[in-house]
């Protein structure tokens, strides 16, 4: 048995039943499926039942990939020994790709970021996090757990909380619960306003979190321009919609007057 190693957050799926609840997630398409982290196979196992010509892996645990190639000799030039956050991944397919994992934790809001960054190629991610952290990318407005993660995602994604995951199914077992979530695609109108734009307003707001967004967003545009009865508001109490309308907003306020903060 592979020993977990810390620096990379390894916990191993040593339960079947979760394994296939999670691989039960992933629709069967023509799409190829990609599985970040699968350290000791226990969930490709399941994904190769239905997805066996379009699973690929990519581990970053140099003894993990020669447990895999061990277990899946047929995979030999699907088995990935890569980095996820650096790696070219859309290299990987040559059209859509769906996305699943029981992710690190140490890593997991990271690789989200990637995905997001490729998301109109990626209409599926089904996979394990912190539970702290799949409830923070379910949340809704208003509350404690809603914050720049829950927008960037929902922004691109709808997202269900499917379940949560005790402890003692990995080995070693971590210090806290896990939850799994779907998110699956959608096509939201962001009304002209660039993607990295609206990401620049979402951490603006939330960099000061207690603070109303007259506040909190003088940081990008004069205080004195933000007189319109949502500044009076905190970040968490805007939906996924409201922080768009509020971009497009601010970008108006940023083209027609010179009153801006560098």
């Amino acid at each position: 048995m592979i020993k977990a190693k810390k620096h990379l957050g390894q916990h191993f799926l040593a339960d079947k039943n979760i394994a296939r609840k999670i691989a039960e997630l992933m629709p069967v398409s023509e799409n190829g499926v990609l599985e970040i982290g699968p350290g000791t196979g226990v969930l490709t196992r399941i994904l190769r039942e239905k997805h066996s010509q379009t699973l690929q892996v990519v581990e970053i645990d140099r003894e993990s990939i020669e447990v895999l190639k061990e277990e899946f000799p047929d995979m030999l030039d699907r088995i990935h020994f890569a980095d996820f956050l650096k790696m070219d991944i859309c290299s990987l397919f040559p059209g859509l790709f769906h996305v699943i994992g029981n992710f690190p934790y140490n890593i997991s809001s990271p690789i989200l970021f990637k995905v997001i960054e490729h998301h109109t190629r990626i209409p599926i991610v089904a996979g394990m996090f912190q539970k702290e952290v799949a409830e923070r990318i379910a949340s809704k407005p208003k509350s404690k757990q809603y914050g720049i993660l829950s927008i960037w995602v929902q922004l691109f994604y709808d997202v269900k909380y499917c379940f949560t995951v005790n402890e003692n199914v990995f080995i070693p077992p971590p210090k806290v619960k896990s939850g799994v979530i779907i998110l699956n695609h959608i096509d939201r109108d962001l009304k002209g306003v660039d993607e990295k734009f609206i990401l620049k307003v979402v951490k603006a707001g939330f960099n000061q979190r207690r603070k109303t967004l007259r506040n909190s967003l003088s940081s990008l545009v004069d205080k004195n321009l933000l007189l319109d009865d949502v500044f009076n508001k905190r970040p968490e109490q805007l939906s996924v919609e409201e922080f768009i309308d509020l971009s497009l907003y601010l970008k108006s306020l940023i083209t027609n007057n010179d009153k801006l903060v560098d």
